[in-house]
C-alpha cells in the first residue's frame, strides 16, 4: 500500500467513496455529520487542486484501488482556535479532514492515520460525537481526545470531539 496525492482524474471514484462513507455513517448512528451532501463536489476538487487530497492505494491484479481518502492540511486551522478543553501542545500540527474508505479492506483509515503520524508528527483530527466508529479509530491509535470544538463553516450541528497525538 502507499500514499499519492489525488489528481482531477481520481474524482469520479472519490465521489463514490465519500457516497459509501455517507452511507455507512447513516447505517451505524450517524446520520447527520455529513448528511447527503457533504462534502460538496465542489470542496473535492478545490482539495485536490490545493494537493490536500491523499489516496491510500494498492495494485490488484495490475490495477490501482483506491483504499481511502483524507484531507491533509497543513497549518492552523481556525476552527481550532477555540477548544472547550486543551489541545496537548501549541507546537505546528497537520490536520486529517474527511478521511473516508471505500470499504474495500478492513484497517485503511488507521493505514492513513499511522501514515499521517510517521511523516508528519503532530496531528489534529476532530469527529462527530455520534461517528463512534471514528472514534474508536483515532482513540485505538493513539489519539487523546483534547476537549470540542464548534465548526466555523455551518450554522447547525456543530460540535465536534477534538484529538490529537504528537510523537515527541
Amino acid at each position: 500500500m502507499n500514499i499519492r496525492p489525488a489528481q482531477q482524474g481520481d474524482l469520479p471514484a472519490l465521489l463514490e467513496i465519500f457516497a459509501h462513507a455517507r452511507a455507512f455513517m447513516a447505517q451505524t448512528g450517524n446520520p447527520t455529520q455529513w448528511g447527503n451532501e457533504f462534502p460538496r463536489e465542489s470542496m473535492i476538487e478545490d482539495d485536490i487542486a490545493n494537493q490536500r487530497t491523499m489516496l491510500l492505494v494498492d495494485t490488484c491484479n495490475g490495477h490501482e484501488r483506491i483504499l481511502a481518502q483524507f484531507a491533509l492540511c497543513p497549518g492552523e486551522d481556525p476552527t481550532y482556535a477555540k477548544i472547550d478543553g486543551a489541545w496537548l501542545d501549541d507546537d505546528s500540527y497537520v490536520t486529517i479532514h474527511r478521511i473516508a474508505s471505500s470499504g474495500i479492506v478492513k484497517g485503511a483509515a488507521k493505514d492513513c492515520i499511522n501514515w499521517c503520524i510517521e511523516h508528519y508528527g503532530n496531528v489534529r483530527a476532530d469527529t462527530h460525537p455520534n461517528n463512534k466508529a471514528m472514534q474508536h479509530v483515532l482513540e485505538s491509535n493513539g489519539f487523546a481526545r483534547c476537549g470540542l470544538i464548534q465548526l466555523l463553516d455551518r450554522p447547525t450541528d456543530t460540535t465536534r470531539i477534538a484529538y490529537q497525538r504528537h510523537e515527541w
